[in-house]
């Protein structure tokens, strides 16, 4: 929900950090709850939080495991506090003897939502978006292809074109945005993710079928007054990042920040004359606004990225456009410029009813050739988000309604050929809430969208939470999603290949039903506490673009489903605290995703069976030292037939299961730290990941076949320094 719908409370900020701790390091994660109410919040990275006033209590409930909880009592004129913690072991007959985890499930949102907070972003090398799932069971990241460097994700056992991905609930990732976007939201500008799994709420359209990832920017208010992080690797990777943010007045921040990266890499660890990962100069400029009064609110930002991507041969001079000439040439520029508004305000009786409306403009250039292939396109959107919302009586019904609009004008160039769309979607919905206090909340929204090219799309969709004991809770969702895939743009990567590219004219609409159920339990084991869950999904097609690798060795096929495509996923997780400060993930996923290509229902091809995930983490006294690991098993998974390869050309029809391993040590100071790590230590790599590789013109290369790590090892180091906000 976007934070227009209630924003003219007036809010309370202020820091929570370690009583004993003299260089007062904040407390991330700490809860901050209004006594007799269930509105809370939790402190960020730097032990910051943000919260709105209630009316029906003064005293804030403060508390963090492992430490003492404290009730503070708010004075009326109280904008900021600090609040120190103590340590301690009992607290009125509980015993406290964990810390807060980097990421969490929402215990009241009816969605099956996993947050990830600004801690659990710095126990890996999270540099981007793509980076950030290192330590998380649901979300898989891999290379598209061995040569452009693109990225997707996986969620519930799909490709992430299925799944929503939002920058403060504005959709951000899609269209031209999709091989590369997850590479333009840095890491240090994040200050949390919240992953939902399934169909997710009508408020935000009807793109989500496998779930919505949407990522929260560092605010004015509640960031470092300035932050400088700087990042760097062996595999020749370079990066600077830093914000600033100045309050003007008791109602009106702003902030700044940047990102700059270098990538110039040398490194061809399986020795196929292709760089292991492209050459990345990257710019990238955010600068946002904040207006907030008792009733109102307006914020707004501008941002603006420049990338120079190159790969390909070592042999290819970039000067050079002959790219035949000096070897086989990879080059992407991507210009990117996006703008903003969000106004809300709160009104009525009781002010039980709020407006907010969002409003997003970009524009998006891409100019590119892979080999003696080009392909290039701009894309215009303009995005508009009208919500109402009405409390009425004592909280137990809440209605939502509104209007959207999404636009987008495609215009795309492959070598000769122009693709050209304009997309116009007006759209109304209208969602109701049933909450019984804490016990159970219910969830029933429908939505009508008027797509000029597809006709009108009705997506209804239902999540319910219950809570079965103060120990265990059910989640319970159905719905349905549509997508209009945009074939060029997702799938560019496989110009590397010698493939030839075959798309069905006038593809339909991707249409498919979603189910869920999910049981979540906290079991008291002595002064410890085990949290289990347990999670199954299946995603059902009506309608989905099929991409076929498997029909022809020289084709790619892109057409409509004709027959079965579905996927299943069952997911086990536990976690703990072992001793104090020191914590224990494990997780294991099964993925069942089968699809009809060619006439015939298959596995779906580069997906593991199955995933296993173990992590560690180890924060000692007073937050000095902190030491992350993590386990990886991949299960083993089919990839394309190429039998009808030359023998030298061809790869087994399964690759084995493989295991990732990643470490890093964090020195904490008062007003920086310095960590060090190492990802794939094993130094794991897909054998001769592109087919091939010494011919790139000829008739058997390829470089889609892609499953696990292109590039070996990589050891990292940096530096994170800040200056929090004096209260």
């Amino acid at each position: 929900m976007i934070p227009l719908i209630s924003p003219g409370q007036k809010k309370l900020e202020g820091k929570i950090f370690d009583s004993s701790d003299n260089d007062e390091l904040g407390l991330p994660g700490a809860n901050v709850v209004w006594a007799g109410t269930t509105v809370g919040t939790t402190t960020n990275v730097a032990g910051w939080f943000s919260i709105r006033r209630v009316k029906e209590s003064d005293r804030l409930v403060v508390s963090f495991v492992g430490y003492k909880t404290d009730t503070i009592t708010v004075e009326p004129s109280d904008e900021y506090i600090t609040h120190p913690l103590s340590q301690g072991t009992e607290i009125a007959e509980i015993i406290i003897s964990d810390r807060a985890p980097g990421s969490f499930i929402n215990r009241v949102d009816p969605v099956l939502t996993v947050n990830i907070t600004g801690a659990e972003l710095c126990k890996a090398a999270c540099c981007n978006l793509s980076e950030s799932f290192e330590t998380n069971a649901s979300v898989d990241v891999n290379y598209a292809d061995a040569a452009t460097g693109a990225k997707q994700i996986q969620l519930l056992g799909l490709a992430g074109t299925y799944t929503q991905i939002l920058t403060e609930n504005i959709p951000s990732v899609y269209g031209l945005n999709t091989a590369y976007g997850l590479n333009y939201i840095p890491g240090p500008w994040m200050e949390s993710i919240q992953i939902s799994k399934g169909t997710s709420s009508v408020r935000n359209g009807y793109e989500s079928m496998a779930g919505q990832i949407n990522v929260e920017y560092k605010k004015p208010r509640t960031s470092e007054k300035f932050y400088l992080n700087g990042f760097a690797s062996d595999a020749g990777r370079k990066e600077i990042n830093a914000n600033s943010s100045v309050i003007l007045s008791s109602r009106l921040s702003t902030m700044l920040l940047l990102h700059g990266e270098l990538q110039n890499t040398t490194s061809d660890h399986n020795q196929d004359g292709f760089r292991d990962e492209p050459d990345i100069v990257q710019y990238n400029i955010f600068n946002r606004w904040d207006y907030m009064t008792d009733r109102f609110t307006f914020r707004a930002g501008i941002k603006y990225l420049d990338e120079e991507r190159t790969g390909g041969q070592f042999t290819y001079q970039p000067e050079n456009p002959d790219t035949w000439t000096d070897g086989f040439g990879i080059k992407i520029n991507t210009r990117r410029a996006e703008a903003f508004t969000k106004t809300g305000g709160v009104f009525g009786p009781n002010q039980s009813m709020s407006v907010g409306w969002i409003q997003n403009v970009a524009w998006h250039s891409q100019e590119s050739f892979i080999g003696r292939r080009s392909y290039d396109g701009t894309q215009e959107t303009y995005y508009s988000n009208l919500l109402f919302q009405w409390n009425p009586g004592p909280g137990k019904h809440t209605l939502d309604a509104g209007l959207s609009y999404k636009y987008d004008l495609y215009d795309e160039h492959l070598d000769s050929l122009s693709y050209s769309r304009r997309e116009s979607v007006p759209g109304i919905f209208a969602q109701y809430t049933y909450t019984d206090s804490a016990k159970m909340t219910l969830i029933a929204g429908i939505r009508s969208d008027f797509h000029n090219l597809y006709g009108t799309l009705i997506t209804p969709r239902v999540h319910l939470r219950y809570v079965i004991n103060p120990l265990l809770t059910l989640r319970a969702s159905a719905g349905k999603g549509f997508r209009a895939g945009n074939i060029l743009a997702e799938n560019a990567f496989l110009l590397a290949s010698s493939r030839r590219m075959l798309i069905t004219p006038r593809p339909g609409i991707e249409e498919a039903w979603n189910a869920g159920l999910s049981l979540i339990a906290s079991i008291p084991a002595g002064s410890r506490t085990i949290k289990l869950s347990g999670e199954v999904f299946r995603t059902s097609f009506i309608n989905q673009i099929i991409t076929d690798m498997d029909a022809d060795i020289n084709e790619v096929r892109f057409y409509d489903l004709d027959g079965k495509s579905y996927s299943n996923v069952l997911h086990l997780e536990a976690s703990t605290t072992v001793i104090e400060g020191f914590d224990i993930l494990a997780a294991w996923r099964w993925n069942d995703v089968k699809m009809t290509i060619d006439g015939t229902l298959m596995e779906k091809p580069l997906t593991s069976r199955y995933k296993g995930l173990l992590t560690a983490s180890w924060l000692t006294r007073l937050r000095k030292w902190q030491y992350d690991y993590t386990l990886q098993l991949n299960g083993p998974g089919r990839v394309p037939s190429t039998e009808a390869n030359p023998e030298e050309f061809r790869r087994d029809d399964e690759f084995r299961p493989f295991v990732l391993m990643n470490a890093q040590i964090t020195r904490n100071f008062k007003k920086w730290n310095i960590y060090l790590g190492a990802d794939n230590l094993t130094n794991f790599r897909q054998h001769d990941p592109i087919i091939d590789a010494a011919n790139p013109f000829g008739d058997y290369f390829d470089s889609g076949l892609i499953w696990g790590p292109v590039h070996g090892r990589k050891i990292y180091g940096g530096f994170r320094i800040f200056f929090n906000r004096d209260v």
